[in-house]
């Protein structure tokens, strides 16, 4: 496994140094299952104190860092590779999502970054909401990539500022229409994605879906991935950046997704740099700093 060029911040907020006696009340969050990303906010008591009392700063670092431990811990997978060329599943024995230990983080992933009344909490990697074995050929109900990125933004902090939901186009629209406060959507073909953004794109019948077609009126399936390393110059593209997203062939994985000298995914005519996947939006955190105050050290 070759190394990939982790995030390092370069910048050190002093100014976000707190003590025990600011972080005395939990933080509301969106309730999810909405076209746009609006609705009520609630206190998700699944979601560790930590996060919902913001014990550090909402950051690049934390977000980019709990990624990597995702990845690592399904044993590094990267997934370079065409998904239109990649094989169908013959045995569950193959999927790792299905597999123990694994299985149980997906469940986790449901049941945080989900709200607690919604019947998506009771999944995990084989099960359904009432612990039944679901097939695992026909399990595109299942997918779970959202609630994995939903699980990041939550346990890193970002409390109200993050759509969560089980479907990647509740907050791509979220964003799309400015009613997402911590998200900005920006069009890749004009902003370079950095470390701790979204890159996203739509799937299957809605793979034509682009920056000028959001917010769309309804929900579309589609993918995002965390931006976890800059640019820098590699296999398998030359100058390309490293994404980590969940449901990858059934884990979450890293992805290298090319761009230009001038970090983004598209070249100055407009095209998109990657032959795989026509990424349709940028969405850029709004975070407190890049990284944790030093205060511990």
């Amino acid at each position: 496994m070759r190394k990939i060029a982790l995030f390092v911040s370069l910048a050190c907020l002093a100014a976000c140094a707190h003590g025990p006696d600011n972080h005395t009340r939990r933080a509301t969050t969106p309730v999810a299952q909405y076209a746009t990303g609006a609705g009520p906010l609630a206190v998700n008591t699944h979601v560790p104190d930590f996060a919902t009392r913001n014990y550090e700063p909402f950051t690049r670092q934390d977000v980019v860092a709990i990624a990597l431990r995702e990845w690592r811990l399904f044993g590094e997978p990267v997934s370079d590779d065409d998904p239109l060329l990649r094989p169908e599943p013959t045995t569950p024995v193959v999927k790792p999502e299905r597999t123990p230990g694994l299985w149980q983080r997906v469940g986790e992933y449901w049941w945080i970054g989900q709200d607690p009344q919604e019947t998506e909490i009771a999944w995990d990697g084989k099960h359904d909401a009432d612990g039944h074995i679901t097939d695992f050929v026909h399990d595109g109900r299942f997918a779970w990539s959202a609630a994995f990125i939903s699980y990041v933004m939550r346990v890193a902090g970002a409390n109200d500022r993050f759509a969560y939901s089980p479907n990647h186009a509740t907050y791509i629209n979220a964003a799309a229409t400015g009613q997402e406060k911590g998200v900005k959507a920006r069009n890749p073909a004009r902003y370079a994605p950095k470390p701790g953004d979204l890159i996203c794109v739509g799937r299957g019948a809605s793979k034509s879906v682009r920056f000028r077609d959001l917010p769309t009126p309804q929900g579309f399936p589609a993918h995002c991935g965390i931006v976890v390393a800059g640019p820098h110059d590699d296999a398998p593209f030359g100058h390309e950046i490293s994404i980590i997203g969940g449901n990858i062939d059934d884990a979450v994985a890293l992805t290298h997704v090319p761009v230009g000298q001038d970090g983004r995914l598209f070249d100055h005519r407009g095209r998109s740099l990657d032959p795989r996947y026509p990424w349709c939006v940028v969405l850029q955190v709004r975070y407190d700093a890049d990284s944790e105050p030093q205060a511990d050290q």
